[in-house]
């Protein structure tokens, strides 16, 4: 192993050699800070009930953790962050699993963990043809899986679900860990993590201010036209700015691009919030879990990073 690849992987030294890093963790300390006194001012100015204050409190506590769960790993270093994105991937298997009745399924549910577990392999080593190979070669096996039942009657449907299940929380959050091979990753996942997070309360604060017409009422009755919109006009600008920071004098680092990828991230990612609220609404769920207080399961949480992680990191 090089000295750049060990320093790459593990060298928590250099965690704050990008300016967008020290910026996007003091930012996200600062509102830290900051969020229990709006909280207290919006619960009182509001008469909140007893209820809605133990939510956004719960909420709040919840976040602490979910920044710490982000944070840690993505500064520690790449080697770190690649198994972060493993869990990840694993848990939003296991919830998505448990919901659609997949994991009755031994052998096809076994036949997805093995896949993420050698797509984290592949990572690891950065050895991008494997991690591309893989995925034809797990849904081939899904396939095959699905036959030792020797149950021809929903065929379809278990292995529907394993090749589903794999493409989201294998193939595609994947990428994510992907991108920690790139020499300086901490930027990138933390602007991508970040915008994606912000690009949620813009929809929904513009969604209260201006939505009047909704957008698809049958899946998601809260999300409208006009939430969509001002997440776009919000979201696209801070990822335009952040990124000319980050690929500064590179192809990216042109207006037309960085404001691509801005719509990328903004479109994407609620798109991968309606994508879970549809398969919510399908099996008649509320949440997918209920692992994290104020928010549901990791999936409620991070379904939008789900779609934005291939997104990106193909775009880019």
């Amino acid at each position: 192993m090089s000295q750049v690849t060990r320093e790459r992987l593990f060298g928590f030294r250099h965690a704050f050699d990008d300016r967008v890093t020290v910026v996007l963790t003091l930012t996200a300390l600062t509102l830290f800070v900051v969020a229990p006194v709006l909280i207290l001012i919006v619960t009182r100015a509001a008469n909140s009930s007893s209820d809605k204050r133990k939510e956004l409190w719960d909420r709040y506590r919840s976040w602490i953790w979910l920044a710490l769960f982000i944070l840690i790993p993505i500064l520690a270093g790449a080697f770190w962050t690649i198994l972060a994105v493993a869990t990840l991937s694993f848990l939003c298997y296991r919830e998505y699993a448990r919901i659609t009745g997949l994991f009755r399924e031994r052998t096809i549910s076994l036949i997805v963990v093995i896949g993420i577990l050698l797509l984290t392999f592949s990572i690891l080593d950065n050895w991008y043809r494997l991690f591309v190979a893989l995925f034809p070669l797990t849904v081939a096996l899904i396939a095959i899986g699905g036959l030792i039942p020797d149950q021809p009657k929903g065929y379809i449907q278990r292995v529907g679900l394993g090749v589903l299940g794999f493409a989201l929380f294998g193939s595609a959050l994947g990428n994510l860990g992907n991108m920690a091979n790139d020499w300086n990753y901490r930027p990138i996942l933390l602007l991508i993590i970040f915008a994606v997070e912000l690009n949620d309360i813009f929809a929904y604060i513009c969604g209260h201010l201006f939505g009047h017409r909704k957008f698809v009422p049958n899946t998601s009755p809260n999300k409208t036209i006009g939430g969509a919109l001002g997440a776009i006009a919000l979201t696209t600008p801070l990822v335009a700015v952040g990124g000319h920071f980050i690929w500064s004098g590179t192809a990216l680092d042109m207006p037309v691009r960085l404001l691509g990828l801005g719509i990328i991230v903004s479109v994407v990612g609620q798109f991968g919030d309606l994508m879970l609220s549809s398969i919510k609404r399908d099996l008649g769920l509320k949440d997918t879990a209920k692992l994290i207080p104020g928010h549901g399961g990791i999936l409620d949480r991070f379904d939008s990073l789900i779609l934005v992680a291939p997104a990106v990191f193909h775009y880019v």
